[in-house]
């Protein structure tokens, strides 16, 4: 069965009268090998795969050069932390849609960005460090 999305007479209207906007949307029935799996894409869009073990979940997950920001939803935080430790991304929401705060480094690994924003490890960019051996005056 290929991918599905709600029928376009039920979408809400564009957040935006002009420009590449869209509202949101799921997909379904999407194939291991669907082409949005390996892409990073930058919209409101969820395409849900179903998977039978957590090792095939972290897989699929892992399954792509780019590695942004990943989201995962538990009942079992025990499972949702292994899973943010074993997907690998810059940044993992557990039981959130939403990671960016302040104080946190934004940032993500492989193909989706070298280095942080925010937070102290996004400070480290700015600074040179200067190492000073000083010998021992006795």
């Amino acid at each position: 069965m290929p991918p599905t999305a709600p029928d376009s007479s039920s979408r809400p209207k564009r957040m935006f009268p002009t420009g590449p906007a869209s509202p949101p949307t799921v997909l379904t029935n999407v194939p291991a090998n669907a082409r949005i799996l390996k892409e990073e894409v930058f919209g409101p869009v969820a395409p849900v795969v179903s998977f039978k073990t957590e090792a095939e979940a972290i897989a699929l997950a892992n399954d792509t050069k780019f590695g942004l920001v990943a989201y995962g939803y538990t009942r079992d935080l025990n499972r949702g932390l292994r899973l943010s430790e074993k997907v690998d991304v810059g940044m993992f929401g557990l039981n959130t849609g939403i990671v960016s705060n302040p104080a946190a480094p934004f940032g993500g690994v492989k193909q989706s960005g070298m280095g942080r924003e925010g937070g102290t490890e996004g400070i480290e960019e700015y600074l040179e460090t200067r190492y000073i051996g000083i010998a021992d005056p006795s």
